[in-house]
């Protein structure tokens, strides 16, 4: 015969369960959810008012609803409280959530793209499976002066030069660094230099300064590192690739010195001479190259502007005059119409 305890625990086990409310079902504790409540139904108000109606001072009841300000629920305005309905609180913090997932997801492709670098130190040949292990010829250094080192690497080589200038075009360097090629120039050797486009707005005069002493200077859309090869001996690269000054890579090693020539040899065949005044293309000028091109790749105005160094309002009045002139409905259409035609 059942006891009264275990009636009672039929009674409590059958009974319907009680659905959490919007605010706990969000991870809020009950408390937070008592504090909601009594001030959603007042939300508008000034703070003042809507602490006096529950006898609270401002600074107390702002004190007991600081989860709620935290996490986006509730806001203070003009001296006035303002509080999200359940619906726009959920969409708060399933727009937070979708944040912090994103911000999470990054972070783990970031570690997924460093993990080969970690494992790279072992992946070396064990004991027995190769005859004979030498180091690359190389090293990574920082500090000094770039133009005296660059100088003497020179000085102390044959061959030709080849530059990747994608940044830093501008300094007061230039006229030194310019002397230099000019010399080169002098002794029978070659310098060509690939710049981005942007620099002939930027800083025409340092490519007309370098042009001047008997470089070549071609122009491409965007160069992804600085680069310096010096004939078939050397090249100094920033370390990791990139836009930075240092640490940076001296490399002697002649397979890595002809590998990064032809790398050079590939975008100096894409990229553009420097244009000259009222001088077209074929049908195009230059600049009209460059915009149809992008324009190919799918790239927006403004990413266009950035890469061409011009004003958002020349980008898109010239896009629009191209896309009439080519009869193109869309920009990848006029890109590909220019192909067509041969333009690009």
């Amino acid at each position: 015969m059942p006891t009264e305890n275990t009636c009672r625990w039929h009674y409590h086990a059958n009974m319907p369960v009680q659905p959490p409310s919007v605010i706990t079902a969000l991870g809020f504790s009950k408390r937070v959810e008592r504090d909601y409540h009594r001030v959603l139904a007042q939300s508008g108000r000034e703070l003042v008012s809507v602490a006096d109606s529950l006898l609270r001072t401002p600074e107390q009841l702002l004190h007991d609803v600081r989860t709620l300000v935290e996490a986006g629920i509730i806001r203070i305005e003009d001296s006035r409280i303002h509080v999200a309905t359940p619906a726009e609180a959920v969409s708060v913090l399933l727009r937070d959530t979708a944040a912090a997932a994103a911000a999470s997801a990054t972070r783990l492709e970031d570690v997924a793209r460093a993990i080969p670098h970690l494992a790279a130190p072992g992946a070396r040949p064990r004991p027995g499976e190769v005859l004979d292990v030498r180091p690359l010829d190389g090293e990574i250094s920082a500090g000094g002066n770039p133009v005296p080192l660059l100088r003497s690497l020179i000085a102390e080589s044959a061959g030709d030069l080849c530059w990747l200038r994608p940044d830093d075009f501008g300094k007061k360097r230039e006229e030194a660094m310019a002397a230099v090629v000019g010399q080169v120039v002098e002794q029978g050797r070659s310098s060509r230099a690939i710049y981005p486009v942007r620099a002939w707005s930027e800083a025409r005069s340092t490519l007309e300064l370098r042009a001047s002493v008997g470089e070549h200077v071609r122009l491409l859309p965007e160069l992804p590192t600085r680069m310096f090869i010096i004939g078939t001996s050397h090249v100094v690269l920033p370390e990791p690739l990139g836009f930075v000054d240092e640490p940076r890579s001296l490399v002697r090693q002649p397979g890595l010195v002809q590998a990064l020539t032809l790398w050079f040899e590939l975008l100096w065949e894409r990229a553009s001479p420097l244009p000259e005044a009222g001088r077209p293309r074929g049908d195009r000028t230059e600049l009209d190259r460059f915009v149809l091109a992008q324009l190919a790749q799918g790239a927006k105005d403004e990413h266009v502007a950035r890469t061409l160094g011009l004003s958002l309002r020349t980008v898109r009045r010239r896009v629009a005059a191209l896309m009439t002139e080519l009869g193109a409905d869309s920009r990848f259409q006029a890109g590909v119409e220019a192909a067509r035609r041969g333009w690009l």
